[in-house]
């Protein structure tokens, strides 16, 4: 059978995709030497291999170019985005779909990829404007309004995707500011002001628009900051690493059982279905009933009226139980009319 891709979405393949960052995060570099190393070694491009539908591989295709552009784009760091974009590469080159799969690039994410490249320029990372101005030559970019096809059958409630933390990109404002240009800016600009006050007699006293040693105490609170955010994300992670896995699988069972007790013995649902709310005020009808019969056995409730039943009543005629043969919809208004059926038995030629 094959699988259900939610929202676009395939969580074994999300797993060894994160995975697959991850190692690269490790290396604390963004060659794509070192991304061919880790793909090779993991033997990712297997990922395609298994499906012998066309269009199911379509859709698998379809699903891996979403998976890869979604780690290309904010919020994650510059280290996981350059992964994204070589696994983008990667995931196109080695498709097994005549014509390939294409990967789809919103107007609103346009930004971010030219101030990623820019970037990357600046910096002088040359592989990932290489690989880069490689799918563009390849066409391998389609351009739309929106990041996923437009369809109509949704579900009501979209499924929430968690984020790597260990991916995300981390505030990076606070690092500029540390910088030894910046600081001795800072100083500068501070003794400039300190002698325009020493010239100015007047206002020697009185004028006080910054701190006292304005740029040391600046550094010594970013540098506090940091520490803090630092030993804070560790902290975390190793939190994370220490859990029992008993522990979560406990949970998870607990939440499960709370879950169909209060399924079980909660209130019915106004909107369910119209066979469940028949079933709920049979039971609420039958444990509140006066008395039941001998033997333990409910009284039935009332058969509903038939439709000749409920004709004659609006007509205003006897409902009592007439002598008259069940085949005969209508009586003669007329006395004496013998009642007999026309037509009995199988037609005879």
């Amino acid at each position: 059978m094959p699988p259900k891709y939610v929202d676009n979405v395939y969580e074994p393949l999300s797993e060894d995709v994160e995975d697959l960052l991850g190692r690269f995060q490790q290396k604390d570099s963004i060659r794509f030497d070192d991304f061919s190393a880790i793909w090779r070694d993991m033997r990712f491009s297997d990922v395609f291999l298994g499906i012998f539908g066309v269009g199911e591989m379509r859709e698998f295709c379809k699903v891996a170019m979403i998976t890869a552009a979604k780690y290309f784009l904010p919020p994650y760091c510059f280290q996981v985005r350059v992964g994204g974009l070589y696994l983008m590469y990667a995931f196109y080159n080695t498709q097994l779909v005549t014509p390939p799969v294409h990967i789809r690039l919103a107007l609103r994410d346009w930004d971010y990829v030219q101030k990623f490249l820019q970037d990357s320029m600046v910096s002088g990372h040359l592989d990932v404007v290489y690989i880069y101005r490689k799918l563009v030559s390849s066409k391998a970019f389609q351009y739309t309004a929106m990041p996923h096809s437009l369809n109509f059958r949704k579900p009501k409630r979209p499924k929430n995707q968690k984020l790597c933390s260990e991916m995300l990109a981390r505030a990076t404002a606070v690092n500029d500011l540390l910088s030894e240009d910046y600081l001795e800016e800072v100083t500068n600009i501070q003794n400039h002001y300190e002698k325009m006050k020493q010239d100015l007699e007047e206002v020697r006293h009185q004028a006080a628009m910054t701190h006292t040693q304005f740029a040391s105490r600046l550094k010594t609170t970013l540098t506090e900051f940091v520490t803090w955010q630092h030993n804070t994300f560790h902290q975390t992670k190793e939190e994370d690493e220490e859990k029992p896995i008993y522990e979560e699988d406990s949970h998870s069972r607990a939440s499960l059982l709370a879950s169909i007790k209060k399924k079980s013995y909660g209130k019915p649902d106004d909107h369910g279905s119209k066979s469940r709310r028949h079933r709920q005020g049979a039971v609420h009808s039958s444990s509140s009933g006066p008395e039941q019969e001998h033997g333990g056995r409910e009284v039935n409730p009332a058969k509903p009226l038939s439709l000749r039943a409920r004709t004659w009543k609006a007509l205003g005629k006897n409902t009592e139980k007439s002598e008259l043969a069940p085949w005969l919809l209508s009586a003669p208004d007329q006395e004496g009319v013998p009642l007999r059926q026309k037509w009995q038995g199988r037609f005879k030629p």
